[in-house]
């Protein structure tokens, strides 16, 4: 039930504030002074989920509370009240912070209606405040191999401009998570982020979902609608398959790029647009351009700064860093224990070529959580699960027994692992999450380094 902190000079008030809201099922504190009720929340942050607060208090008085309590990172809602006030005052009170502001004497109804609006604000916007970092954390780009730092660098660079961007990566790499990286950090951050996947819409009506269209413009537009454009109004608007636009709809898009201004279908009345343009696209545009499919001067103006988006197998220790939060990730949303990889099963990870990006490797581990019972992820857990053949490969992935396969996946991850430390058995041995000795014995069981006589038969 929610705490509220009654803070009065006159113990009769604070007695009668106590009683009603008791009886209305609060816990309560009270405070005599400004100074008591300070000492109070800062003993406890976020204990307090409200605090009726009067404005003529000895000593520290109840704006300076006010002002005290709005520094606090958890802080709770505030309702002022006097016996004196003004509306200079109460306009000051609620600049500072409060909620509201009531005058005594008191009307016990009243109070009460304020404090239950209160205390539902303050659980929207905590409500609010955890989806934000849930979203935030889901969609952050996440990644410390060269290619993302350099990734990541250009996003702050481009973030910070006005210009439109082309985004270019192959599917599941993540192209919409670079937009909304780049909308976040922009001059627009506060405004919408609209998006649109050109490749899901049909074509007969990707233009009034552009640009709207007005009452009876065609069969089947029964109201005026705005489009994606006036939506993103001082926003970003994401244009998503950008190289599946029809080269009608390409020439249209150009128009209103040059122009910024346009019409919705079946209307003519102009529009000024303010959009900032990120378009985003897994085909190759030049070859795209060559074969006559994408306009050449679109291309140009929508490429003002390209963005390449790497391949998961580009990113080497990403891939393990981001299957463990993956992994996490669905075990909180399950409810589920925190499972944890073996360094064969992060062995087996890293090797694989991932055709299908950040998308495959997510949905891969939300599998694991959901059917796996197991609190440890071993590669034999992983095999049956790539469905692909690995272009460095000479055989399918999944060929002969489980067993061969992972002793010849075991097998060339250690011969990488050797590769990149220069023969360091040391340096290998933590690269691969080995103890020293651990690493000399499957050295051997392998045939990389001679065996000993005294050795054991693998």
């Amino acid at each position: 039930m929610p705490r509220i902190l009654i803070v009065d000079d006159e113990a009769n008030i604070r007695k009668l504030l106590a009683g009603v809201l008791s009886d209305e099922g609060y816990e309560t504190e009270d405070a005599p002074t400004g100074e008591e009720a300070v000492d109070r929340l800062r003993a406890a942050p976020g204990d307090i989920d409200a605090v009726i607060l009067d404005l003529a208090l000895p000593g520290m008085n109840g704006l300076e509370v006010l002002e005290t309590i709005q520094k606090h990172p958890v802080s709770p809602v505030v309702l002022m009240m006097s016996g004196h006030g003004t509306i200079e005052t109460a306009v000051q009170a609620t600049k500072k912070g409060a909620f509201d502001f009531i005058e005594k004497p008191l009307s016990p109804d009243k109070l009460l209606i304020l404090l239950k609006n209160a205390l539902h604000l303050r659980s929207l916007e905590s409500d609010n405040a955890a989806l934000l970092d849930k979203l935030g954390r889901r969609n952050e780009m996440l990644g410390e191999s060269e290619p993302m730092q350099r990734l990541q660098e250009e996003i702050r660079k481009a973030g910070a401009s006005q210009a439109r961007i082309l985004i270019l990566g192959e599917n599941g790499t993540g192209k919409e998570l670079a937009a909304r990286a780049i909308h976040d950090i922009s001059p627009r951050a506060s405004e919408p982020f609209v998006r649109l996947n050109c490749a899901a819409i049909p074509r007969d009506l990707i233009e009034s979902e552009l640009f709207g269209h007005e009452k009876g413009a065609f069969t089947g537009a029964t109201a005026q609608k705005r489009g994606k454009f006036e939506l993103a109004r001082g926003g970003t608007l994401f244009l998503d398959e950008i190289g599946d636009m029809s080269l009608d709809t390409q020439a249209k898009l150009l128009r209103v790029l040059e122009e910024n201004e346009m019409e919705r279908v079946g209307g003519t009345e102009t529009i000024a647009l303010d959009a900032r343009v990120v378009a985003a696209t897994n085909k190759n545009l030049p070859q795209e351009i060559a074969n006559g499919d994408f306009r050449e001067d679109l291309y140009f103006r929508l490429a003002v700064i390209t963005l390449q988006i790497p391949a998961l197998r580009e990113r080497g220790p990403d891939i393990v860093r981001l299957a463990e939060r993956f992994l996490r990730q669905y075990c909180e949303e399950n409810g589920r224990r925190i499972k944890e990889l073996t360094p064969a099963a992060s062995a087996l990870l890293s090797q694989y070529h991932w055709p299908g990006n950040v998308r495959e490797l997510r949905n891969m581990m939300e599998r694991l959580v959901i059917m796996h019972d197991e609190l440890v992820v071993d590669a034999e857990h992983l095999s049956p699960l790539f469905l692909s053949t690995s272009p460095d490969d000479e055989h399918p992935l999944l060929t002969g027994t489980l067993r061969e396969n992972l002793e010849s996946y075991e097998r060339r991850t250690i011969e990488k692992a050797l590769a990149a430390s220069e023969g360091n058995i040391a340096r290998a041995a933590r690269a691969l999450g080995l103890d020293r000795a651990n690493l000399h014995r499957k050295l051997r069981r392998f045939g990389l380094v001679k065996r000993r006589a005294d050795d054991p038969e693998p």
